[in-house]
């Protein structure tokens, strides 16, 4: 098996958000990533850098020319197929509601706003994500046919697509249940009236924040209102709830009995979304962080304790409102320490080289990304047969002596390709580079990480080369 990563410019992003360890990795520009894999034994620093691939070309790459068929293929990935099969499948269904064909949404509409929710907030909740990808990897890793473990690899990669068609579906539950509240609302109170509107409100202001122009081209409204807009919608759902189960449409009364509220469906999708949304808070803490910093453009964060590839950490400065996610680089859980590699980029990144902090906030419960599925595949991270490849410029100098050292004392020359674009004169024809070491390599799959350009570029190749690959969207 093999994995590609293409870094681009560290500038651009590029270590935001990155699933670690890379066993083939390919980066750009002035940036690179590294991946470290749990081979014991020590090497020699001289001998990694060494490689039997020719000088580039002094001629520049034309671009390449991608089908339409191979670019619709892959913006119709496994998110939006997962997306549209979801809200497809629940517009359905609130048409045979409105048509009176299925009478169940008309007496219990709630269970399907709530339920809707409740496995929306589940697809994002880090515990039942590594239980997901644990039951994955110990199943099925190696034995079962290639197609079938990359089909598992790219259902765990886009649970995303369920999360925001099941939250989009609950939205239009929800919609529906409050236009039948009006038609009744001569038998129904006003306050149930109005915290049906607030929470529908609430939860309008929560997707429209995760919209990914706005999650991508300003993160830190996404991150404070998905986040408070989300609590507030579940401490106004309770409340929505309650009075609903409380109120008495038949003798227009209010009958706050304990013991009917906890019979009623609402009240245990809702108890469920609350639990799933705390468990992760309960995990966080204040830990000791040493920051290095190599060059402008690169801050390296160390933490006490080695972790397991393929995960991702989450920090904070302040613990509540700003969370960013960072791929994680560590030798093994044997390791004393594990690695974030942060591209200064923007406003978090940028005070993190001002201002250095000595201790920062995190989730101790980390999430699984989509290399943890790496066991899965026969040449992984746990054996020698890992292939790195990492392109960038000036990797020494721009990545320090700490990456550096992980790279070079973990990986020989027999599984590595280091190539400086500034020592060579210029970048590899990168997807030639792919296909001769996936097919040297005897590689399963490619994983790419980059920045949206990288990304795009050597997915349309490898597709076309019908080479299977991942890439973080």
């Amino acid at each position: 098996m093999s994995l590609v990563q293409h870094i681009d410019d560290a500038e651009k992003g590029v270590f935001d958000r990155h699933d670690y360890p890379i066993p083939i990795t390919l980066s750009n520009s002035t940036t690179s990533q590294s991946d470290i894999s749990h081979d014991s034994h020590h090497r020699n620093e001289k001998q990694v850098v060494k490689t039997s691939i020719p000088p580039p070309s002094t001629k520049k790459l034309a671009p390449r020319k991608v089908s339409i068929w191979i670019r619709g293929q892959l913006w119709f990935n496994t998110y939006r197929k997962l997306f549209t099969f979801v809200v497809s499948l629940n517009i359905v269904g609130v048409i045979l509601a409105a048509t009176g064909k299925w009478q169940y949404p008309r007496h219990y509409s709630g269970a399907c706003v709530l339920g809707n929710l409740l496995v929306a907030i589940l697809m994002r909740n880090e515990l039942f994500g590594r239980l997901l990808y644990l039951i994955v990897n110990t199943l099925f890793a190696k034995w079962t046919p290639l197609w079938f473990r990359l089909g598992c690899t790219s259902v765990l990669q886009h649970l995303g697509g369920i999360h925001s068609g099941c939250g989009l579906s609950g939205f239009m539950w929800l919609i529906f249940r409050m236009v039948w509240v009006f038609i009744h609302h001569k038998t129904t109170h006003t306050s149930v009236l109005v915290f049906g509107l607030i929470t529908l409100v609430i939860i309008l202001i929560t997707i429209i924040s995760a919209v990914p122009w706005v999650r991508n081209t300003h993160h830190n409204v996404f991150e404070r209102h998905h986040r408070l807009m989300g609590w507030s919608g579940i401490l106004s759902t309770w409340i929505f709830v309650i009075l609903g189960d409380s109120w008495d449409t038949n003798t227009q009364s209010w009958n706050p009995n304990g013991i009917h509220i906890v019979h009623q469906q609402d009240f245990w999708f809702v108890l469920g979304m609350t639990v799933f949304a705390v468990i992760p808070w309960f995990t966080i803490r204040e830990v000791k962080v040493d920051i290095e910093i190599p060059s402008p453009k690169v801050v390296i964060m160390r933490f006490e304790r080695g972790m397991q590839q393929g995960l991702l950490a989450r920090i904070s400065r302040g613990g509540v409102l700003e969370y960013h996610a960072f791929g994680i680089i560590s030798e093994g859980r044997h390791a004393q320490y594990h690695y974030l590699i942060c591209g200064v980029q923007g406003d978090f990144t940028r005070s993190l080289v001002e201002n250095p902090p000595q201790r920062i906030w995190t989730r101790q419960l980390k999430f699984a990304g989509v290399s943890n599925t790496s066991t899965l595949y026969k040449r992984g991270i746990r054996s020698p047969n890992w292939y790195l490849i990492w392109i960038g410029s000036d990797q020494e100098k721009t990545f320090g002596p700490t990456i550096s050292g992980l790279i070079h004392n973990n990986l020989g020359p027999e599984r590595v390709t280091l190539w400086d674009s500034k020592q060579r004169g210029g970048r590899p024809d990168v997807m030639k580079l792919i296909k001769e070491t996936y097919v040297s390599w005897g590689a399963e799959v490619v994983f790419i990480t980059s920045n949206y350009q990288g990304n795009q570029e050597m997915m349309e190749g490898c597709k076309e080369a019908g080479i299977p690959a991942f890439v973080r969207p």
